[in-house]
């Protein structure tokens, strides 16, 4: 049975298409995405529960995939530390081929089964951490792999991929299913899939940072302050929160080095 990833576009001769029939086209099937995802809600949420308690006990949360899903994972990975001030060991990004495979495909690096493993032992794998395996098609052997052992050493696994009753979500403990439909243009996964998989990782890991207390109210307290742009809205966060002038709240937070270390050590005063 040919799986929906792999399906022929519901559309036909885009070559003849107008810019703007493109567009449009394009636009209809990503809305579908965020309708498929509203569906599968319950899944994502029973993962996210378990995993801020994982990460207190000295867990860490690995996303493992090949090509477009792997630089999704990195992606997602690489912006925990900035937006939520978490070291950079706690969310990890694993991709087939290295890291010279997100900018460059790299040939073949996802048929070895064993491969993703051997990545996974690098990092010292441990039955306290949390691995997901992200493949759009479920079946890339890199990620099975992986998630197949990673079950064998009693860890906890999850996986994010666009079919149902997939090699991959064999070895998930929290199978997350998003079947958004054929692809725009055949096979290219980089598209619809794409988007889901974005959209899960943004509420896995926004969720789980949020109950791990990294946002206050609606607030990113704890983001590092790498750059002017995010030191300025730091400062306004500080100035609104402690009815400051702008200044002010800017020498505060340069002082203390975070929004949440400036409001806590101005109240205590």
């Amino acid at each position: 049975m040919k799986r929906t990833t792999e399906k022929t576009s519901l559309y036909r001769h885009l070559e003849r298409m107008t810019t703007q029939e493109l567009l449009e086209n394009i636009n209809k099937e990503d809305q579908k995405v965020p309708l498929v995802l509203s569906k599968i809600l319950h899944k994502i949420s029973v993962f996210v529960d378990i995993l801020p308690e994982k990460i207190l006990k000295g867990g860490r949360l690995f996303y493992l995939g090949a090509g477009t899903s792997g630089r999704l994972g990195i992606l997602d990975a690489s912006e925990c530390p900035p937006t939520f001030g978490v070291e950079d060991d706690i969310v990890i990004g694993l991709i087939a081929g290295g890291d010279q495979a997100i900018r460059k495909a790299q040939e073949f690096a996802e048929d070895d089964p064993m491969e993703g493993w051997k990545d996974l032992v690098f990092y010292n794998i441990n039955e306290k951490d949390v691995v997901v395996g992200i493949a759009a098609s479920g079946t890339t052997p890199y990620v099975v792999g992986a998630l197949k052992e990673a079950q064998k050493h009693g860890i906890t696994t999850a996986c994010i991929t666009c079919n149902l009753e997939t090699p991959l979500a064999q070895y998930a403990d929290y199978p997350i299913e998003a079947v958004v439909g054929p692809e725009f243009v055949t096979g290219s996964t980089r598209m619809k899939s794409g988007t889901a998989q974005k959209l899960i990782l943004n509420m896995i890991s926004t969720a789980t940072m949020i109950k791990l207390g990294r946002v206050k109210d609606n607030k990113m307290v704890d983001m590092k302050l790498a750059n002017n742009k995010l030191i300025d809205r730091g400062a306004h966060m500080v100035a609104e929160a402690l009815d400051l002038d702008l200044p002010s709240a800017k020498a505060l937070l340069l002082k203390y080095g975070s929004v949440r270390k400036a409001i806590e050590n101005s109240r205590n005063l």
